[in-house]
């Protein structure tokens, strides 16, 4: 606590404070100091700066939190982070002081130290690093820069969809302020602050689906198509594609309409999903080409333990576990090699399974 903290207290109490259980007033009778652990009434100006010079932290987290011009999606995203509706002021500010606070949101990791007078001090990490030391990592300040090192996953690969759980890592953003701290997250995670401060506040706007698909024009338009209101079982197929933890790290909010949920769960992530994302859309167009092929019946010829690959091989890699796989994990279904010989044995010259083409002999419309 510092005195300009303690002036800016003195000049608040005329009006009244009740923050964080920190109670500070003035009337007829004088100054009123209050905390969860004393009461004082009845005090002279210079008693009330006595009693208030002894209680630093109340008087510091006070004015960092209500002395300032701060958006109120900045506030309440700090204080959540911060814990500050389920940790009283003396848990947090011993936290901060030994070893600091750390909370998630994503794949982020923001641990929370203590500074001068009150001042939080913020660092950010992709949690996959908790272990590593900062200096050990390429170190930041400016949050700009989280734009280009969030472009591509730990491949080099594009990274299409912002929430997808494919940060990379080896990066460190030190010494933030906590309006750095918020447009870092901004960055990394676009509009989450400010969705999730909508749902908090019970104002998200959800687009469903269906209205969603409604609004698609061009050559995304022909989605209507698929979605003529002749059930949703193909949105459920979309959902679980496309909107799982594994591919997505907010939470689905968004049904099929507002009176027709979805069986496919929703997810967990601390943020929500308002719409389908523009990804989702993309990926609808495909399907909707796709679905609108005649089905057509295939005769293969393959062993029990065959057939059985191919479906692991397909779990393997829809779900991204192809390539943990290792060349000599030969016992997994979705080995390389396996693969390999599995294509070798049944795979024609023309890359063809078991022979059977496309559209000649061996198929036939079902």
């Amino acid at each position: 606590m510092n005195d300009t903290q303690l002036d800016t207290l003195v000049s608040a109490a005329e009006s009244g404070i009740d923050y964080d259980g920190l109670v500070a007033a003035l009337d007829d009778d004088g100054y009123r100091f209050e905390t969860p652990e004393e009461t004082h009434e009845e005090l002279t100006e210079t008693a009330f700066r006595e009693v208030a010079g002894r209680n630093p932290w109340f008087v510091s987290n006070w004015h960092y939190w209500s002395a300032r011009d701060r958006p109120e999606t900045e506030v309440a995203f700090l204080r959540y982070l911060e814990g500050a509706d389920e940790r009283s002021v003396p848990e947090r500010y011993e936290m901060m002081a030994d070893g600091g606070i750390v909370a998630s949101w994503g794949q982020l990791q923001i641990e929370i130290s203590s500074g001068e007078d009150g001042r939080r001090i913020y660092t950010v990490r992709n949690e996959a690093d908790r272990d590593s030391a900062v200096e050990t990592l390429d170190v930041h300040t400016d949050p700009t820069d989280a734009r280009q090192l969030v472009k591509r996953d730990g491949r080099g690969r594009y990274r299409p969809l912002k929430t997808a759980p494919t940060l990379p890592t080896g990066w460190a953003f030190v010494d933030l302020d906590g309006r750095a701290l918020a447009e870092t997250v901004e960055y990394v995670y676009p509009a989450t602050i400010a969705n999730w401060y909508l749902e908090r506040q019970g104002e998200l706007d959800v687009d469903h689906w269906h209205e969603t698909m409604k609004r698609q024009s061009g050559i995304y338009g022909v989605i209507q198509t698929w979605d003529r209101r002749e059930g949703h079982e193909h949105v459920e197929w979309v959902a679980e594609a496309c909107c799982d933890d594994s591919q997505c790290l907010k939470r689905r909010e968004w049904e099929y309409d507002d009176e027709t949920t979805l069986d496919v769960d929703g997810g967990n992530g601390v943020f929500p999903c308002r719409e389908p994302c523009s990804l989702v859309v993309t990926a609808a167009r495909k399907w909707t080409q796709l679905e609108g092929e005649e089905p057509k019946r295939y005769e293969f010829e393959l062993t029990p333990s065959e057939k059985e690959q191919i479906e692991a091989i397909i779990d393997a890699v829809a779900d991204g576990e192809s390539e943990s796989i290792r060349e000599a994990d030969i016992y997994e279904a979705a080995n390389r090699y396996r693969a390999r010989f599995l294509r070798a044995k049944r795979f024609d010259e023309e890359g063809r399974l078991c022979g059977v083409s496309t559209d000649g002999p061996g198929s036939e419309d079902s």
